[in-house]
């Protein structure tokens, strides 16, 4: 979530935190970022400089100042999002007054301290998700919703074992959602966010702030939700942006509940993807053998900017046997996953649907670790 390294709980909170290595192990819980908000604009409110004090004692108000009152930043937030929004105000005040300062949230989400070299490496980073019990919980997970996840994929065109994986890597399987009071990550990180120089991060996480009282005032959230230390819900790791624009009431049962209600949370990873680009039918990285040297193929980027005719000009071929039915036609991209202390990666070759995975969490090591665990998943259980 760099704050790549520390953000294992943010899930898509990657996706709205801007400046990350594509390539750099950014995930999830075990990740969220996972858990990690969406790739929407985030909603600026109120002053654009924010005001930041990492030495606050912990468990003191988040949002008060030295006379009791609310912060002159925080009152104008609040007043401004009322207005923009049409909330009322006195509720969010009592709220944002009953918000406490989390110094384990401004701890977990600092950078690394300067002059630490951490090396990037695919292999460290794919062995803590695509793992024995990670997969054996996958099984079991499947198993048990088998019916929810092919409801999912019929609705969305997402199959079954890439929904079941995504929640194994942010939450194993429910097992880990976090246990902070989402009001109070927010209002600290929005408020008093540890790196003064990164004053942007602040303003995005008052953009999570607004959506989360916001979908309170509307009777979406409970103000006392739990999730990770930077302000991811649910099996999903959805940031409350996330939960307002993609999360769906899979049971139709007027709330959603992404922590408790299984079915939503399938339903809703459904739809993330599917809104950012799944496409029904396609695999997620193209069967293709590479030229011996494929680095100058990298772009690095989020977005597939290659086509099977400029690959292919460049030395890459089908595997043997591996039909080019349906992607070829795509756009595509090429991978790396790098060791970084070593100078070497290994490389595939990533269609439309890798990519959507990357706007769950920016990262590659990311979009492969799902992958492939949901390789491993779909491997190990019964047609």
């Amino acid at each position: 979530m760099f704050i790549c390294r520390r953000l294992l709980q943010l899930g898509t909170l990657s996706a709205v935190l801007a400046g990350c290595s594509t390539t750099a192990p950014t995930a999830s819980t075990p990740a969220s970022l996972p858990a990690a908000a969406s790739s929407s604009a985030p909603t600026r409110i109120g002053p654009s400089a924010p005001t930041l004090s990492p030495e606050l004692p912990d468990d003191g108000p988040a949002a008060l100042g030295a006379n009791g009152a609310l912060r002159p930043e925080v009152r104008s937030f609040v007043e401004s999002l009322a207005a923009d929004r049409k909330l009322p105000l006195d509720p969010m005040v009592a709220a944002l007054q009953g918000s406490r300062y989390n110094a384990t949230v401004a701890r977990l989400i600092a950078p690394s301290p300067p002059g630490k070299k951490v090396w990037r490496s695919w292999l460290t980073y794919r062995s803590r998700f695509v793992e024995p019990k990670r997969i054996g919980w996958g099984v079991d997970f499947y198993n048990e919703n088998r019916d929810l996840l092919n409801q999912a994929a019929q609705r969305f065109g997402v199959p079954a074992p890439i929904i079941a994986s995504i929640i194994g890597v942010e939450t194993l399987y429910g097992r880990n959602m976090g246990n902070f009071r989402v009001l109070d990550a927010l209002t600290t990180l929005a408020f008093d966010y540890p790196d003064p120089a990164k004053p942007e991060r602040a303003t995005m996480f008052r953009g999570q702030l607004a959506d989360f009282l916001t979908l309170v005032m509307h009777d979406k959230l409970d103000l006392d939700t739990r999730g990770s230390y930077a302000g991811a819900i649910g099996m999903p790791q959805f940031m409350p942006t996330s939960v307002m624009h993609y999360a769906v009431d899979g049971d139709d049962n007027g709330h959603i509940d992404l922590s408790n209600n299984t079915r939503d949370a399938i339903m809703s990873v459904g739809s993330f993807l599917s809104q950012h680009g799944w496409q029904r039918g396609l695999p997620v990285f193209a069967p293709v053998a590479l030229p011996a040297d494929p680095a100058p193929l990298v772009d690095g980027g989020l977005e597939p900017k290659q086509t099977w005719g400029t690959l292919a000009a460049a030395g890459a071929r089908l595997r043997p046997g591996a039909s080019g039915e349906g992607w070829t036609s795509q756009p595509l991209g090429v991978v790396d996953l790098v060791e970084e202390a070593r100078g070497t990666a290994q490389y595939r070759v990533g269609t439309p649907n890798f990519f959507a995975l990357t706007k769950y969490n920016r990262s590659y090591f990311y979009a492969t670790s799902v992958a492939d665990l949901a390789g491993e998943i779909e491997a190990r259980v019964a047609p």
